[in-house]
């Protein structure tokens, strides 16, 4: 069972308007020509955010063991987002939860989607050697996961609600995406190549 997360579509205008209605002096919607405009997407999808965070521990609260990895897999693209932020803009990585909430599957999407970014990394630090553009690119979505993951714990343990299977399933998905990890380490790596080199030499 999956809880509702959807960092787009119909829940944008609702969120909007419940979050004019409170916002401070910077997130009041302005007026240009006589029409309002819409907020910026920074304050726009950290109000989403919060409200999906809302509606995802009111869940967690009474539903079934897999929809805390729904927040998890929420919180941790949300943070590998913000740590890409600087150089792809808001929302890189599409947020969307899947129906398939599994620590197996939550761990597979946050390792593909979030390495699938190392091709334009490296296009974008033309001046790096693809060893160093690949530590720097895994230290910057592993940062942004890690502060994702201890925000989906903090939320669950507030609910009183992380531990039995649902401290299983978190630990063993973050298991599963430190080994998606370094699995992707060993297959890009320029060691590799070089230690195969030898090997592959003896055959010839």
């Amino acid at each position: 069972m999956s809880i509702p997360i959807a960092a787009s579509g119909n829940s944008t205008p609702s969120v909007t308007s419940v979050s004019t209605g409170v916002a401070g002096k910077d997130d009041k919607v302005q007026k240009k020509d006589g029409v309002n405009t819409e907020m910026s997407v920074n304050e726009r999808s950290k109000l989403q955010l919060n409200a999906s965070i809302m509606q995802a521990s009111l869940n967690v609260s009474i539903g079934s063991e897999n929809e805390p990895l729904a927040l998890l897999y929420k919180t941790a693209i949300t943070n590998i987002n913000e740590a890409l932020k600087g150089q792809y803009g808001d929302d890189a990585i599409q947020n969307a939860a899947s129906q398939d909430n599994s620590a197996e599957a939550t761990a597979s999407r946050i390792v593909s989607l979030s390495t699938g970014f190392f091709d334009a990394f490296k296009k974008q630090n033309p001046g790096m050697d693809d060893d160093t553009a690949l530590t720097k690119f895994m230290d910057t979505i592993s940062g942004g996961m890690e502060k994702g993951f201890k925000e989906a714990r903090d939320i669950l343990d507030g609910l009183k609600v992380l531990n039995g299977d649902i401290a299983g399933n978190i630990d063993k998905t973050y298991e599963l995406v430190q080994k998606g990890y370094a699995d992707f380490i060993a297959a890009h790596s320029s060691k590799k190549d070089d230690a195969a080199k030898p090997a592959d030499s003896k055959a010839a």
